[in-house]
């Protein structure tokens, strides 16, 4: 197995720590609830909206973008949004009411929302394909990170301080990532070698036009629907159905995030050793049958809950991490950039979509107990079954594409 020079060592420590700060400022509001309704005086629809309005505005943002993304120098394109990321944090951490908070949420979803499919496009750019499970398994430990800092130290700020805090700090880690990636990040722009006559318009329809991206954008739209459905109501059947103690809850998400830390970079080279496709059918396999096993648990010790998490956790990270691999290769180089921003966007509109479903399924009875949880399950055991059967073709093609164009794996940078 190749390895890395000092240089991509250094691409893959920034992006990783770029995605942990997109994913920690939107991770940080889901703790921070409580507080905002009582210090804001909001309810909880005003609430849901103002969790809702990043992904729905970071959905239409990477649609928006498609178009322009691959016209431009990645590093460009990715200091634009970052920039305009901080900014609607450090919005976010100045809000005094409701509408401004609201508006400071729609500001960083725009920004935001763009920033993870510039990731993966430069990914693709410098990383050949057989190394990118590696890669992929690395930056996704930033979810897992974020899982385990998120709460803890956004209820430590928040009580110790006010929940502006943890805003202010996201923004200033993010502005010296910011600082990092202007000095040191060399200029990605290989792809503008590829002359292309198309205006972004298109360009945007282009990559509407050909079978493999529809297969690819079709897969990945319910992978994340899948993953979406289960998690607005997880904390609520651990605790109501599950018999866990709410204070018990943070002890569970940190046990979680260690263990798919550990677990992510594992199963990325596993991924790049045994093959993407077969890693992402091991892992919906191992998906499958805990969430039909977790989803109809009683009453269950915490020891068995956080063992079941982290491997459900793990299994879910093994999917997004082999997948996220074996479609990065589906796009030509000169459309990755577009491929890549309707991917995210459809992610983030499918995830608002799964989780509107998910609220009309279940349903709190009166003593808090979360009813009709088991048949979210079924919804999600099928899912991710239709998810394989939908991921082979892809398969199939990619390992077309590598045969007659090996240099399909694209390039590596030393």
């Amino acid at each position: 197995m190749s390895t890395f020079s000092r240089y991509q060592k250094f691409v893959v420590a920034v992006l990783a720590f770029l995605q942990f700060t997109i994913v920690l400022d939107f991770m940080i509001l889901s703790p921070l609830g409580a507080i905002l309704l009582r210090d804001l005086g909001i309810k909880t629809s005003q609430f849901g909206l103002v969790v809702s309005a990043y992904a729905f505005s970071a959905g239409f943002s990477g649609l928006l973008t498609a178009g322009f993304a691959d016209k431009f120098d990645r590093k460009k394109l990715l200091l634009f949004f970052y920039s305009g990321f901080v900014l609607g944090t450090f919005l976010c951490a100045a809000a005094t009411s409701y509408a401004f908070l609201l508006g400071a949420r729609v500001v960083t979803g725009l920004f935001g929302g763009v920033i993870g499919s510039i990731g993966f496009a430069i990914i693709t750019d410098l990383f050949p394909l057989e190394t990118r499970g590696r890669v992929m398994g690395l930056v996704q430990t930033a979810f897992a990170a974020s899982q385990v800092m998120g709460i803890p130290v956004g209820l430590l700020l928040s009580n110790h301080y006010s929940w502006h805090a943890p805003f202010v700090l996201i923004g200033t880690v993010s502005l010296a990532v910011g600082f990092v990636i202007a000095v040191f990040l060399r200029p990605i722009n290989a792809h503008l070698l590829i002359r292309s006559d198309r205006n972004p318009l298109r360009h945007f329809l282009h990559a509407f036009s050909v079978r493999a991206y529809l297969q690819g954008f079709a897969a990945t739209t319910l992978l994340a629907t899948g993953g979406f459905m289960l998690m607005p109501f997880g904390s609520a059947f651990t605790v109501h159905n599950l018999g866990i103690a709410v204070q018990r809850l943070p002890l569970i998400y940190l046990v979680t995030g260690l263990c798919s830390m550990v677990a992510g970079p594992l199963l990325g080279r596993l991924s790049d050793a045994i093959g993407k496709y077969v890693m992402f059918c091991i892992g919906s396999s191992v998906s499958v049958v805990l969430v039909g096993i977790y989803c109809n648990l009683g009453r269950t010790p915490i020891g068995v809950v956080m063992l079941l998490n982290a491997i459900l956790f793990s299994a879910i990270m093994s999917r997004i991490i082999s997948a996220s691999a074996l479609t990065s290769a589906v796009p030509a180089p000169a459309d990755r950039g577009a491929y890549m921003a309707i991917t995210s966007s459809l992610q983030q509109l499918s995830g608002g979509v799964a989780s509107s479903v998910a609220g009309l399924i279940v349903f709190q009875a009166s003593d808090g107990r979360i009813e009709h949880y088991d048949t979210l399950g079924y919804v999600v055991m099928i899912a991710i079954a239709v998810t394989v059967a939908m991921m082979y073709p892809i398969h199939l093609a990619v390992r077309e594409n590598i045969a007659r164009k090996p240099s399909i794996a694209g390039a590596s940078v030393r």
